[in-house]
């Protein structure tokens, strides 16, 4: 009775009384210091690290080599594991773009009517297949894959009709994409918006939200504002354009602009009587392309969830906008990026990351994004978490949103602006001292997953932040530093054999990852010659470099947190396209 009562009564009580999430900039002298306890932790383990191996390598050489061995274990375990589960998500991902989501959302409210429809289509498809020729063996094996698309999409029918009575009618959703934007030109914003008319779900559903700043150069920001209008103000329900002033107490971040944006929705909705448990909120980057499925797969996973107001909606992020466009060392960063968020969205503890969807009622309840934090995209998890006693998580949507990578007018500039880039996503470690303060206390929550919780966002950026140094350069201090005594024992003479073998395991992960990467390429711009995809696959050489200084960024983030050094606002990368 106890574990049913709990979580009842935690809603009853955040009904009753306003949430809060811990402020992470406390004038409250104890919160402060427990704040600034967990603020250290991350900086101080990736620095005693570095540091303390560079020491005990010199006093204690033996236990050091172990270390080294039992990390590199630990390491190409993970590495395969990421390459077999980012595999996956890759195979999941080009399913579901074959999937016709639009007439799945159609059927939901006929869940019976549809499995009909399916056994008889799947009937068809296997009497076809037995009248093919046995020759015909490309047209058998695309009727073999669409069976076993067909049986898959019935199964997964079948299970509607026992909720049928909790299958929200989606004819009732409305959908809002907030794109907000901090100086960006037209022509990084207006395909972001073409994809969303371009999409196969009815446009009287949608309503864009353009969150432009005060800030922004009047001169610039208007005329922007109004070709936008000009072009798609009649196309959706509602465009929406809203002009964010930083005030007292934000910060010149997108929470803050994203939320007064929230904020002005809300009004809108509450003066034409809309439900918010009706409205699905799309949290975009403003030069985010969505997939034309996207609106229908986010409708069909919103309606058939009863619990959907304890789910966020994610995208699969990738970096196609202006791939081919952008050099060597941006293109691998993106794609191991990529690479990453295909892995988590194998794994129940995803993370929302960069443009993704939330349930607005959710949002009202939390009070929509902090406004002196730097990692909305993040943040806005784990205070909705907190808020639901940790029984939240992200539905991932197998389809793609394309996103631009980093593009600077100059080679070095690009660089300079990805490193920028990388540091504000490694600054997300902000979000662990205000999550730990916030599900600690929380009695409803289970102690393995405040524990796990804890474990995987320490060990996520401290892994960023050290895996690297320690491959390359840290690994071998035992065998420098040791002395002679060390030099002439077992272990010493075993170390580099041992380490080198681990290492070419290890590098099995890019016979995976390199024919990936090429089949999950953009179409070609034409402006390119046929040999660019020589440089695309021998761009693959610089990965331990890039893998290297990948690290970079999460100890300047680390070490800012550390010293107090923060972060006084969200830096907005510089978009910028090529013209043919």
């Amino acid at each position: 009775m106890k574990t049913c009562l709990f979580p009842l009564f935690g809603v009853y009580f955040r009904t009753a009384m306003k949430f809060e999430f811990p402020d992470p900039k406390t004038k409250d002298p104890a919160k402060h210091r427990v704040q600034r306890l967990l603020e250290i932790i991350p900086g101080t383990l990736t620095w005693g690290t570095l540091l303390g191996m560079i020491v005990l390598s010199f006093f204690l050489p033996f236990w050091m080599a172990i270390f080294v061995i039992i990390f590199d274990i630990y390491w190409i375990t993970k590495a395969l594991y990421v390459t077999l589960f980012s595999t996956i998500g890759h195979y999941e991902v080009n399913e579901g773009k074959k999937i016709n989501w639009w007439e799945r959302v159609q059927n939901t409210h006929q869940p019976e009517q549809f499995v009909e429809q399916l056994e008889e289509r799947l009937l068809k498809l296997k009497q076809a297949k037995k009248e093919m020729s046995l020759w015909a063996w490309k047209e058998r094996r695309i009727i073999r894959k669409e069976i076993a698309r067909t049986k898959k999409v019935l199964v997964e029918t079948k299970a509607l009709i026992p909720i049928k009575s909790e299958i929200m009618d989606w004819r009732e959703v409305l959908h809002v994409v907030l794109l907000p934007t901090a100086g960006e030109p037209v022509e990084v914003i207006e395909p972001a918006i073409e994809s969303l008319a371009q999409s196969n779900f009815p446009k009287e559903q949608m309503i864009v939200l353009l969150a432009t700043e005060e800030r922004e150069d009047p001169e610039t920001r208007i005329p922007k504002v109004e070709a936008l209008k000009a072009k798609f103000g009649s196309t959706f329900k509602d465009f929406i354009v809203t002009t964010h002033i930083v005030a007292a107490g934000e910060m010149k971040c997108k929470a803050s602009n994203a939320g007064f944006a929230a904020r002005e929705l809300k009004k809108y909705l509450d003066e034409r009587g809309i439900d918010y448990k009706r409205v699905v909120f799309s949290n975009f980057d403003c030069d985010s392309v969505a997939h034309p499925e996207y609106f229908a797969a986010l409708t069909y996973e919103y309606v058939i969830e009863p619990k959907r107001l304890q789910r966020a909606y994610q995208p699969l992020p990738m970096y196609h906008n202006n791939l081919w466009d952008t050099n060597a060392i941006v293109r691998l960063i993106v794609t191991g990026s990529s690479f990453w968020h295909l892995y988590q969205s194998t794994r129940q503890e995803m993370v929302t990351f960069s443009s993704h969807s939330e349930p607005f009622d959710t949002l009202v309840k939390v009070d929509f994004w902090p406004v002196n934090m730097i990692s909305e995209d993040s943040v806005i998890y784990w205070k909705c978490l907190s808020y639901f006693h940790g029984d939240y998580r992200v539905q991932p949507i197998h389809l793609p949103i394309s996103l631009d990578a980093v593009l600077a007018e100059t080679y070095w500039k690009t660089v300079k602006n990805q490193y920028k880039q990388k540091r504000r996503w490694a600054y997300g470690i902000e979000n662990f001292p205000v999550t730990m303060r916030a599900i600690w206390p929380d009695k409803i929550i289970p102690l393995w997953t405040k524990i796990r919780i804890s474990y995987e966002m320490l060990e996520g950026h401290y892994s960023w932040a050290t895996t690297s140094f320690i491959l390359t350069f840290l690994g071998w201090l035992p065998l420098i530093l040791g002395g002679a005594a060390f030099r002439e024992s077992v272990i010493a003479h075993n170390l580099p054999f041992v380490t080198r073998t681990l290492m070419t395991l290890g590098m099995a992960g890019l016979l995976v990852s390199i024919p990936l990467s090429l089949m999950s390429l953009p179409p070609k711009p034409e402006r390119y010659h046929w040999s660019r995809y020589f440089y695309m696959f021998f761009q693959w050489l610089l990965l331990p470099f890039v893998a290297f200084i990948s690290a970079i960024p999460a100890i300047d983030s680390q070490t800012r947190i550390l010293t107090k050094n923060y972060f006084g606002e969200f830096w907005v990368t510089e978009k910028v396209r090529r013209k043919d």
